[in-house]
């Protein structure tokens, strides 16, 4: 009797525990597809030709566009995956094949995640302290660099979990006829990691394409058309958030059409890795 109660009570609080997980899950999925179906209604209607090919018009005026933004924010992210992919997939893999049972290692590993919980405007400002003030000038440059800094830690720390993941009789097997660790990374562990490498990216990206945050003490803004790396430099975050705080119904919906732009510029990617990458498909 006393063994049927405990089992019996386990399993109400198994279902509890799943009925509230379950509960949370659906306000979270119900809270998320009111936001997008919201930014996704409101802006739809203003993609045009003019938005994505002229230049932002007086107020009062119709018509006008965010095409310097649009240009501006594929310069940074450009330059963004530049700077912080190679670096990160370095780190990644370091600690997935060496640093596994070192002090330099974990120590590695902590500062990966300290600075995955640090706030994107410690970049900014650590960008603007080391590159803006030196060049007395804002720049796109600058901008590149902390939004590749935030990048950095989120691709080490995904890439490391991949290779994890990787099965390690394919490293012994490989070990087994003699090839060398460099060439086992590059031509067994990697080809097989490809797809998760990529969708690691890829979420890296998407928590960098609207940040305006480290965008405020590096790139700022401008109101031309204008892709020198070492010139101020126009944003869709940006351009957003100055729109979304103006007291203009026009600028308002330039905002969220722009939203929706910055919603395709994260999902596009993640969907052709997904789909067009090779790789093992991994299963825990």
């Amino acid at each position: 009797m006393e063994l049927l109660a405990l089992k019996n009570r386990r399993m109400a609080w198994s279902w509890l525990i799943i009925s509230l997980c379950t509960l949370c899950t659906l306000i979270l999925l119900i809270t998320m597809l009111l936001i997008l179906g919201y930014i996704l209604l409101e802006g739809i209607p203003g993609f045009t030709s003019e938005f994505f090919t002229q230049m932002p018009v007086p107020v009062g005026l119709s018509g006008g566009g965010v095409a310097h933004a649009i240009a501006g924010s594929c310069l940074l992210i450009g330059l963004a995956v530049l700077f912080g992919v190679p670096w990160g997939l370095l780190v990644g893999i370091f600690l997935s094949e060496y640093g596994q049972h070192s002090l330099f290692g974990s120590l590695v590993r902590f500062t990966t995640d300290v600075l995955c919980g640090i706030p994107s405007i410690t970049a900014g400002i650590f960008i603007y302290t080391l590159v803006v003030i030196n060049m007395n000038t804002f720049s796109a440059l600058a901008g590149g660099l902390a939004l590749g800094i935030v990048m950095i830690p989120m691709v080490a720390r995904n890439t490391e979990s991949i290779l994890h993941l990787v099965p390690q009789n394919m490293r012994e097997a490989a070990m087994a006829l003699g090839i060398p660790n460099y060439r086992i990374i590059l031509s067994i562990v990697l080809p097989n990691a490809f797809r998760g490498i990529g969708v690691g990216v890829s979420l890296a990206l998407a928590g960098i394409v609207g940040d305006p945050v480290p965008l405020f003490f590096t790139s700022l803004s401008n109101n031309y058309w204008s892709l020198s790396l070492s010139q101020p430099i126009a944003s869709l975050p940006m351009e957003i958030y100055r729109y979304s705080t103006a007291p203009f119904i026009v600028w308002h919906n330039l905002a969220l059409t722009g939203a929706v732009v910055l919603i395709g510029l994260a999902l596009v990617p993640l969907l052709l890795v997904r789909f067009l990458l090779p790789g093992y498909r991994i299963r825990r």
